[in-house]
């Protein structure tokens, strides 16, 4: 064979083996493609940078969204809010109702380590310890001796809590708690793994090494960029969840979150501003999900720090002026309801709730008694009051703002001053009550009065206010221990009597939720909690 011979076999062989390597790349190009494509990506604007993703060192919705799909208490909600078996497989409550006792399903942490009654129980003593600051822990106080420990007058293995062994979680209440089961879902009771936060300390909950039970673990913490989980193959249920990929988005700005919904890079909005409401209407129809929320909008004002709102005269003029019907009317317009009173209307069993003494008053004889107790406190227009109106990043905040700043101008010259801070510093200055009057906001954790009165407990740290009344902590007390739900509710009702009569707080409107959810996203259902696991959901292609 001469040269020329051999040199032609090998193009000829060559070309053959690039064939066979076209061939082979396209195909597993294809294979990865598909691959890829299989997998399903949810991208969720979440409305705020969390503090923290410990479930004992966090307080808010936006936080609550993400660390509920990276753990899984005792029980959980179903698609449409309603409380299921979750790392328990069933329980038995004794005849007085104050002992439950847990049997734990069959589940992994996301490391592979079996779940145990011990993770719930360290858990639990972990956020009543005083040493943890748990800035959530006195919705615990139903557990027997809760309260002592955590203000340090009784050791954590005093807590009603205990192992039995590792699949048998025993908790003792205070008293018969018709709410403690939905109280479960809550991330204060999530269980925590005593040996990764000893070894990692507060690192833990940063970034991939955070071990999870839920149904996703987190891959990746960028701040105030995005947060994103993966799905937990280790989870119980793994098999029946279909999505692999969670991308939370803190980004605060209302509209801009909409132009990035209508583009195409989220798939769910937790929020919208409500002057788009009209154009969202108009061309999103089918996207938009508004719906009847467990939740009350208010202005707590500070009686600890600011000398005029010490005087109850002076708070109920502020109360008084402010025209609920038109800020929900006219300013906001997304069907929110005027709120005279700090329980939303049918919480639980508790019917009509208690409201405050003016309520049927016209508007115009609401602002002639604000103005005569504003006289009697010494305020008048050549002595104005002056005030600070805080609120966090949001068009509809301000909006409420302006509002409000506005009515108390026009009916008793009060010289407001607006202050408008991102959500992490907005509710740690009201935790410190450095404020003077401010926007705060509540969505009941469970459906019952108590998860809303027990806000204005003296000893809470969510009592922004500062209220301190000795009559209204007896009845909660009271109410916590009483066997007949009547006169639970009945006591429940005395106690916002006096937190309405003295108005430490305005109540401006009950919720609505509003969500933007893509068609493709399959799954969601409307709820009056406003809870909706990811575990249920799917994405259509």
């Amino acid at each position: 064979m001469n040269y020329k011979d051999i040199t032609m076999n090998v193009k000829q062989k060559s070309t053959r083996l690039a064939s066979v390597f076209l061939v082979l790349f396209t195909a597993f190009s294809l294979l990865m493609s598909g691959i890829a494509s299989a997998e399903q990506i949810l991208r969720i604007g979440n409305m705020g940078e969390p503090a923290s993703l410990d479930p004992h060192h966090i307080d808010g919705v936006w936080e609550s969204r993400i660390v509920s799909e990276l753990f899984l208490g005792l029980t959980t909600q179903a698609e449409d809010g309603s409380i299921i078996p979750g790392a328990a497989k069933s329980w038995k409550i004794s005849d007085k109702g104050t002992v439950y006792t847990f049997t734990l399903r069959d589940s992994k942490w996301s490391d592979g380590k079996p779940v145990r009654a011990q993770d719930f129980e360290y858990a639990m003593k972990r956020i009543l310890n005083p040493k943890t600051a748990a800035a959530y822990a006195s919705l615990l106080y139903v557990i027997k001796n809760a309260r002592e420990v955590n203000s340090g007058q009784l050791p954590v293995d005093q807590l009603g809590v205990k192992a039995l062994n590792d699949k048998t979680l025993r908790i003792t209440l205070t008293g018969p708690k018709p709410y403690f089961l939905a109280l479960l879902t809550h991330y204060t009771t999530f269980p925590l793994r005593e040996d990764v936060i000893e070894k990692l300390g507060h690192d833990w909950a940063k970034d991939s090494r955070m071990v999870s039970n839920g149904p996703y673990k987190l891959a990746q913490w960028i701040p105030n960029a995005q947060i994103e989980l993966v799905k937990n193959n280790d989870f119980y249920n793994a098999k029946n969840v279909a999505i692999d990929k969670v991308y939370f988005y803190p980004q605060e700005d209302r509209s801009a979150m909409l132009k990035r919904f209508r583009a195409g890079e989220v798939d769910i909005v937790t929020d919208f501003s409500s002057s788009d409401l009209t154009w969202i209407k108009q061309h999103l129809a089918r996207d938009v999900h508004i719906a009847p929320y467990l939740g009350v909008y208010y202005y707590p004002m500070n009686m600890q720090k600011n000398k005029a709102l010490k005087d109850i005269r002076v708070r109920k003029a502020l109360s008084m002026v402010i025209n609920r019907q038109v800020i929900t009317d006219k300013v906001l317009k997304s069907g929110e309801i005027p709120a005279y009173s700090f329980v939303p209307p049918n919480t639980g069993t508790y019917g009509q709730p208690s409201y405050v003494p003016w309520k049927n008053l016209s508007q115009g004889q609401r602002i002639k008694k604000a103005q005569q107790l504003m006289v009697e406190a010494g305020y008048d227009r050549s002595h104005p009051l002056k005030l600070t109106l805080s609120y966090n990043t949001s068009e509809n905040h301000k909006k409420v703002a302006i509002a409000v700043a506005a009515m108390w101008k026009s009916a008793l010259n009060v010289q407001t001053e607006l202050m408008n801070t991102e959500v992490k510093v907005h509710y740690a200055n009201l935790k410190k009550r450095n404020y003077d009057v401010a926007r705060a906001g509540w969505v009941g954790d469970y459906n019952d009065p108590q998860n809303f009165l027990f806000l204005l407990e003296s000893k809470n740290i969510k009592n922004y206010a500062g209220f301190n009344d000795p009559q209204y902590d007896q009845l909660m007390q009271k109410a916590s221990v009483e066997f007949d739900m009547h006169k639970r509710d009945m006591l429940l009702h005395k106690a916002e009597q006096i937190a309405m009569n003295k108005m430490p707080v305005i109540p401006i409107f009950y919720y609505i939720s509003k969500n933007l959810v893509s068609p493709k996203v399959q799954g969601w259902k409307d709820n009056v909690m406003d809870v909706h696991r990811i575990q249920y959901m799917s994405i259509k292609k």
